[in-house]
């Protein structure tokens, strides 16, 4: 087998750091990763997505308290990445074309594939530059009160979140699910017996025990049961709030 590339060790290797150290991004490193962002594929062309770098050390607060996670906005730069229909919104409505299609379901996935490919890269390329991500899915903990944050319009949606910065840490890599599980040639594959994980269930918890051996984690199909058992109820009304934002009409 052929030496990995340097590129292919990263990727092989990555580890979600969630401890940086006390600086933030240079300039230079922010207007590259930017750059990369902004190279990103893009569906029809459309380039449906915005970011907002979060400087504002009382909005970083906040959305530390929507997130619950005390290093959200701390040490390091917290960025958002969103769904953005209402730039081209704007453009049809000055050219005096109709842009209904926006109000679609298909034009929301669109922007979400822009949006979440935009975000990968910059993580990307962060790790290349030798700084620590860790994604935040928990902006959707309270995603009404990001929108009034950062005074979102309609035809705009907040789908992630990025807290990038110099690590202060080098996890454990995290055990992965094997691939028969999850990788299937043709077709679906219903090979999700209990039993078929038990091997996974193992490696996972000797993973936590090792790491933490005073706290109890539960191994992967626990965590599955407990996790999807328990909702945030502010995450319960997702769907209306996207339609409140004029997007997914039909």
């Amino acid at each position: 087998m052929n030496k990995l590339t340097t590129t292919e060790e990263l990727l092989l290797q990555r580890r979600t750091v969630r401890k940086f150290r006390n600086q933030s991004l240079t300039l230079e490193q922010y207007t590259r990763l930017m750059e990369v962002a902004r190279q990103a594929p893009t569906s029809n062309f459309l380039q449906q997505c915005t970011i907002i770098h979060v400087t504002d050390m009382h909005l970083r607060e906040q959305i530390r308290a929507i997130c619950q996670q005390q290093y959200v906005g701390a040490n390091g730069d917290l960025i958002v990445f969103v769904v953005d229909l209402y730039r081209n919104h704007r453009i049809c409505a000055q050219l005096g074309l109709a842009d209904d299609a926006l109000n679609s379901t298909d034009a929301f996935i669109q922007g979400m594939e822009d949006t979440l490919i935009a975000a990968q890269s910059v993580v990307m390329a962060a790790e290349a530059m030798g700084l620590g991500c860790v994604y935040l899915g928990s902006i959707q903990n309270d995603i009404r009160s990001i929108i009034q944050m950062l005074h979102l319009p309609k035809l705009t949606f907040p789908l992630v979140a990025l807290q990038v910065g110099v690590p202060d840490q080098m996890p454990e890599l995290k055990p992965r699910m094997p691939l028969n599980l999850r990788s299937f040639e043709n077709s679906y594959q219903d090979v999700f017996d209990l039993n078929h994980f038990a091997q996974y269930d193992e490696i996972v918890q000797t993973y936590y025990d090792l790491r933490d051996s005073s706290k109890h984690v539960d191994p992967f199909t626990q965590q599955v049961a407990s996790k999807l058992s328990h909702t945030c109820f502010k995450r319960n009304d997702i769907l209306k709030v996207i339609q409140d934002q004029g997007l997914c009409q039909y």
